[in-house]
Formats: C-alpha cells, sequence, structure tokens
C-alpha cells in the first residue's frame, strides 16, 4: 500500500459514492450507460474469485465486497426499481456491450500470467475493465447534455485509473522484480479512452459552464 493506491481506491469508492447518491437521492438513472454497469459487474464477479478463499487483509475483502454490492445493486436498481429504471434511455444506451466480451475472453486464454481457472478470469476482468466505459462515452457522446452527479462520476473513473498508473510506477522503483505488463498495457489503454472526456471536462469546469462533449 501507498498513497497512490490508496488515492486510487478512495477515487475509485467516491466515483460508486456519487453514482448511487444519485441514484438514491434523485431517483434517477438519467445518462448512465446500463450496459457498462453491467460490464462492471462481469469485472468485479470475474476478479473476485478469491475473496472467500484467499484472504490478504481486512480492508482488501471490504473493498472486494463493496465493490462487488454496489456494481449488482447499480444493475438491479437501472433493471427493477419502479422509478429509476423508468428514467434510463435505453434507446440511446444501444452500444453492443456483448462484442467486447468476446475478445477479452480470447485474449484472456492466450495472454495471462498462469492458465488456469482464476488467473485466466483475473486477465479477463483486467482486460475487460479497460473497455468497459466505452457505452458510458457513447452515450454521453449521444445525449451531450451531462448532468454534474454523471460527470463527476466518469471524471473519478477516470482519475482512479491514473492514480494507479502512478502507483505502478512508484511501485516499479521501490519494489523488486515489479513487473506487470498485462496490468500496465490495459491500464493505459483505459487511461487514454478517458482523454477526450478529461479534456472537456476541465474545460468546462475553467469556463465555469455546463459540461457537454462533441457528437
Amino acid at each position: 500500500m501507498n498513497i497512490f493506491r490508496l488515492a486510487g481506491d478512495m477515487t475509485h469508492l467516491a466515483s460508486v459514492l456519487v453514482l448511487l447518491l444519485k441514484i438514491h437521492t434523485i431517483k434517477s438513472c438519467a445518462g448512465v450507460s446500463l450496459k457498462t454497469q453491467e460490464l462492471y459487474a462481469l469485472v468485479f464477479a470475474t476478479r473476485y474469485l478469491d475473496i472467500f478463499t484467499d484472504f490478504i487483509s481486512f480492508y482488501n475483502t471490504t473493498m472486494k465486497l463493496i465493490f462487488l454490492g454496489s456494481s449488482f445493486s447499480i444493475v438491479w436498481y437501472m433493471r427493477n426499481h419502479k422509478i429509476v429504471s423508468r428514467s434510463y434511455d435505453k434507446a440511446q444506451d444501444t452500444f453492443r456491450h456483448y462484442f467486447l466480451i468476446v475478445p477479452c475472453i480470447l485474449l484472456a486464454l492466450l495472454v495471462n500470467e498462469k492458465f488456469t481457472i482464476k488467473e485466466v478470469m483475473w486477465a479477463f476482468s483486467i482486460y475487460l475493465e479497460a473497455v468497459a466505459i466505452l457505452p458510458q462515452l457513447v452515450l454521453l457522446q449521444r445525449t451531450r447534455n451531462i448532468d454534474n452527479l454523471t460527470g463527476q462520476y466518469v471524471f473519478l473513473l477516470g482519475a482512479y485509473r491514473s492514480l494507479y498508473i502512478l502507483n505502478w510506477v512508484y511501485r516499479y522503483f521501490t519494489e523488486p522484480h515489479y513487473v506487470h505488463w498485462i496490468t500496465w498495457i490495459s491500464g493505459l489503454v483505459q487511461t487514454l479512452l478517458y482523454a477526450d472526456f478529461f479534456y472537456y471536462y476541465f474545460e468546462s469546469w475553467k469556463n465555469n459552464r455546463k459540461l457537454q462533449l462533441p457528437a
């Protein structure tokens, strides 16, 4: 654990809390992609297969439970809650997210640290997380007008990954033999996907105007 890892975890947690705040308080999921939320639920379900078999620390187990519980509860709210589900814009959220899953499975089978079910599923979750934000970014481009909470949610998600890159750099220079190419390359790809959003987010903040993405 280091300051960059902790800051990344807290930023990731903050992104989830912002989205839950929107859903529970405003009773709305407008501007939120169900496709992205389903992908994140799959990411955590496949990454944390060891939650009941390999104990690392109380902190680690708690964070796993939080992300598992929050991701599946968000999907449930968007699909089944009688009020929240009405605000879901299914007509705009049409990204074929299933097409992201198959390539990630194939890549995980070919490129992994060890050919076991747990390690292949872990690699799959890393690859899928790198592209899981795509349906959300496409939805924001289509709707263009982005409310503050949705914009903050996406920004915090991108910030979390950026802080994790700093964490990897720090560990590379402070820990001997620390090399994780799968995580590094996937994390870099994921961060680059946010680059355009970050630009318009900071432009809107600097000019004190509503966040809009170009069509």
